[in-house]
């Protein structure tokens, strides 16, 4: 018997996920993943469009019945929860249905009522940044000033796990800084939060861990700087060709060159880079635009889930 199936007192997993299986018809949309998330984690799940992460995080809510395997979210089976479970969650979905008409503040304290221990209204709409438009109706906010008025109505519980589903789509760079602030505050006050996103970089920034699914499975998960576990990828070098000299000149092979433009690959950047550096001083040229990229998130990601196709 799995793990789930033994007492809750003895369970120190926020969420713990053990073979979880959903199907649309002849479609597998989650084909047996296992994961856990830890209290005071941030955990980001990450795939592309139809991977099952939303379908996933739909079952953890409770608002979509599972297939097979086991779910417990705080110590609870989030399918049959009910009122005890959904006190002690919030969750912000992409899209809220909100009255347009009130303002930020009669929002927020009707969503209040909704509790038995809300956190103070003006509390909860100073977190997300929203107090100079506490008296503005819904109808006048910007899209990045709904998206907080959301996570406000996330917040307002008070709750002890927070479901994000990508928290910032369509926000621009600025707002999605400051949303990655108020994240960041949750996380100092302890809260355990999942978080589906497109963004790489939200997710790095965000998170103590990626879970990456592609087709129903999970294809890899770790700390977002060690993820990928045996996907090499080679760091870019790139410069461009002093006067004179032709890309067979160099000590190293070159992956492309373009209008001079070069180019490297390689698992070896420090050697490599020593070769380079020793070439031009003593052809006494400069290598300009020298710069060295390492393999980021989206990078690994890309391979992950394009192996996890290839494989399918």
């Amino acid at each position: 018997m799995g793990r789930l199936a033994q007492d809750v007192t003895t369970v120190t997993a926020v969420i713990e996920v053990e073979g979880l299986r959903k199907a649309y018809g002849a479609t597998q949309a989650v084909r047996g993943i296992t994961f856990s998330v830890d209290r005071g984690e941030v955990v980001a799940v990450v795939g592309p469009n139809g991977a099952g992460k939303t379908t996933t995080v739909e079952i953890l809510e409770g608002y979509r019945e599972r297939d097979g395997g086991q779910a417990r979210v705080l110590g609870m089976d989030p399918a049959t929860g009910g009122v005890a479970l959904r006190e002690r969650i919030g969750i912000v979905l992409q899209e809220c249905a909100i009255d347009a008409n009130l303002n930020v503040r009669e929002v927020v304290q009707m969503h209040a009522e909704y509790y038995r221990a809300p956190r103070p209204v003006d509390e909860v709409i100073a977190l997300v940044g929203l107090e100079e438009k506490a008296g503005s109706r819904v109808r006048l906010l910007s899209g990045g000033q709904q998206r907080r008025l959301d996570l406000a109505l996330g917040l307002i519980g008070d709750p002890e796990l927070l479901f994000l589903d990508e928290p910032t789509t369509g926000f621009d760079p600025s707002a999605r800084r400051h949303a990655w602030g108020i994240v960041k505050g949750l996380c100092e006050l302890g809260k355990t939060i999942l978080l589906t996103t497109h963004y790489m970089d939200e997710a790095q920034a965000l998170a103590d861990r990626v879970i990456v699914i592609a087709h129903g499975e999970i294809v890899a998960q770790g700390p977002p700087d060690s993820l990928g576990g045996g996907v090499v990828l080679d760091a870019r070098i790139r410069f461009l060709l002093p006067d004179g000299a032709a890309a067979d000149d160099l000590p190293v092979p070159v992956a492309s060159c373009v209008d001079g433009a070069v180019v490297v690959e390689t698992s070896e950047p420090t050697k490599v880079l020593h070769e380079l550096t020793g070439w031009s001083l003593a052809r006494g040229q400069e290598l300009t635009g020298l710069s060295l990229a390492r393999p980021s998130l989206e990078d690994v990601n890309l391979e992950l889930t394009a192996e996890s196709e290839e494989a399918t």
